[in-house]
């Protein structure tokens, strides 16, 4: 079942004015020392890192750390992603206020959240339902209505929506799933994952034209492993 997030609670502050916002100078930090000076030169992403707080979707206990140069454990032993790992990725889907962008793997919500402020719609793919209500509220607190949430094996992709304009995988695939690759736009539509073994992965860029796709690969990195039907065994 997809689950709309519309929010209708008008009272919440989400994206504090910088006087308000006491991370705001942590955020600025964090995008000059960990994008910035590692080639993030993209200036809508970078104005997003800026923007979303990151702090909002990590723990209590790694409320200390959320700009940290760093992935931090959440909830179900899964992770937020390390801020760099998010703005690169998200650099190279070359996103466009018109895309519909299709996400694997919801987690806390922040890659979601990021992905939001630059396209037109989100659908986000969640196997485990408790993170993906934790993440839904987030979401309904921040007042968003771009975003889609569904609990089921991402793997397999959301083919009743399809095709996306860009999709992106948040967790280690052995390889691509061809599902996606399936709903993905053959108008040159873009797909980033990282795909490799279960403890080294690289990020890879996969461009479909027509029917036939070419891959980029890029740095090197570690994520949990992607559980599923085209994916890993728990």
């Amino acid at each position: 079942m997809m689950l709309s997030i519309v929010s209708k609670m008008t009272g919440l502050i989400y994206y504090k004015s910088e006087h308000m916002d006491r991370y705001a100078k942590e955020r600025e930090r964090m995008c000059k020392e960990q994008l910035v000076n590692r080639g993030i030169s993209d200036k809508k992403v970078l104005d997003v890192m800026l923007k979303v707080p990151r702090h909002n979707f990590v723990t209590e206990e790694n409320l200390i750390r959320a700009y940290g140069d760093m992935a931090l454990e959440i909830d179900c032993d899964q992770t937020i992603s390390q801020p760099y790992m998010v703005a690169i990725m998200t650099e190279l889907l070359e996103l466009k206020e018109t895309d519909r962008v299709l996400e694997i793997g919801t987690g806390s919500g922040y890659q979601a959240a990021v992905l939001s402020e630059l396209a037109k719609e989100v659908y986000t793919i969640e196997r485990i339902e408790h993170l993906a209500k934790g993440a839904m509220e987030k979401f309904e607190q921040a007042g968003k209505t771009n975003i889609f949430v569904k609990v089921s094996d991402g793997t397999l992709g959301l083919a009743d929506y399809a095709p996306y304009d860009k999709i992106i995988i948040t967790a280690a695939a052995p390889a691509v799933p061809p599902p996606l690759i399936e709903q993905l736009s053959s108008d040159g539509g873009i797909l980033v994952a990282p795909v490799g073994d279960r403890y080294s992965h690289k990020i890879v860029k996969l461009r479909k034209i027509g029917n036939k796709t070419e891959e980029t690969h890029h740095l090197q990195c570690i994520f949990v492993p992607l559980i599923g039907a085209y994916g890993f065994n728990p």
